[in-house]
């Protein structure tokens, strides 16, 4: 793969992030590729999760995302940069955009057009309301998000993933119409921490694909894909993995919110 080959060169920050989120290129004689670096010497420690283990996860996601087929997660590898070891994960590039110049880079729209925060009477049909709040005005809104299989797909990779940070700025468009999930550093935690804003599709039952995926997901987690996770987590975290996808197959249904703090904040 040659984002984990290349020579890897910094071009710029993403301010909003964090942790250190970097702007780079990798080149070799194909041509350069623009990436999202995120050295573990940037990574700020949490109190939930282990010190310098987010781009372990990150590089964890992408192993989980490719095997079932969706391709949410662009690709994504770890290996040693200008900072250190980290994460390198594709940058979805729109088109003809030159990876080279920072200055040219236009980020993708955040919720690829299929989460939003509108007000409370506008909500469309084919939408799901998540969430009902006052805005800074003191006007009704909703957080709100399509009933769309592309969105549906990440809300479940995100309940095997166990993921606590499922924003609405994590959802990006990508290319030929496709929906990507990214920032996926506070996954895989062995206690159940999923906070996201596509609780919309909570209690809706398995479609027959979705169960086939997840059926040849337990058996590659007990196979190559679990070596492979165990070489990036933790044993109880590679096995409440597994746990998961065998207790989806069995409640044969996406789940509803449970709790407090059940969606990130802020939503996007």
């Amino acid at each position: 793969m040659r984002l984990a080959t290349g020579e890897l060169r910094i071009l710029g920050r993403l301010a909003d992030a964090s942790n250190a989120t970097l702007y780079a290129t990798v080149s070799t004689g194909e041509g350069e590729l623009a990436c999202v670096y995120k050295p573990v010497s940037g990574e700020r420690p949490l109190w939930d999760f282990p010190d310098e283990t987010l781009a372990r996860r990150e590089v964890a996601a992408y192993a989980v995302s490719a095997v079932t087929g969706w391709h949410v997660v662009p690709p994504t590898v770890l290996r040693d940069g200008p900072l250190g070891p980290g994460s390198v994960q594709l940058w979805l590039q729109q088109d003809g955009a030159d990876p080279a110049d920072a200055d040219e880079v236009v980020l993708p729209a955040p919720g690829a057009g299929l989460i939003d925060i509108v007000p409370l009477r506008r909500v469309e049909d084919g939408w799901h309301t998540v969430l009902e709040a006052e805005d800074g005005a003191g006007r009704p809104v909703a957080l709100v998000h399509a009933d769309d299989l592309r969105l549906r797909r990440v809300a479940l990779l995100d309940v095997v993933l166990n993921n606590a940070d499922r924003k609405g700025g994590h959802v990006l468009p990508g290319w030929s119409g496709a929906v990507h999930g990214v920032d996926h550093g506070l996954t895989f935690h062995e206690e159940p921490k999923l906070r996201t804003v596509l609780w919309g599709f909570g209690g809706s039952p398995l479609r027959p694909d979705e169960r086939e995926v997840l059926g040849a997901l337990v058996a590659d987690l007990g196979g190559r894909l679990g070596e492979l996770l165990g070489d990036l987590l933790s044993v109880e975290e590679v096995v409440a993995t597994l746990e998961r996808v065998e207790r989806l197959l069995s409640v044969d249904r996406l789940p509803r919110p449970r709790g407090h703090r059940t969606i990130p904040w802020p939503p996007f």
